[in-house]
């Protein structure tokens, strides 16, 4: 994704990455682990963009798990 933004004249920087396990049923969502190439994001920050969406769902986040 990167290169492409790059091709369109946009800077970018991955601040690090993980998971999102969605439980639509259960209305749950819960963000956790890291990417092995750009390291752990800050998943507080996620999950107070996905309760801001999802007023409705539990959103929860830990930093174990891959």
């Amino acid at each position: 994704a990167a290169a492409e933004l790059e091709r369109l004249g946009c800077a970018c920087e991955c601040l690090g990455g993980g998971r999102i396990s969605h439980e639509r049923d259960a209305r749950r969502i819960h963000v956790y682990g890291y990417s092995v190439g750009f390291g752990r994001a800050d998943h507080s920050v996620t999950t107070e963009k996905l309760r801001a969406k999802y007023p409705d769902y539990e959103v929860t986040w830990a930093d174990e798990g891959y």
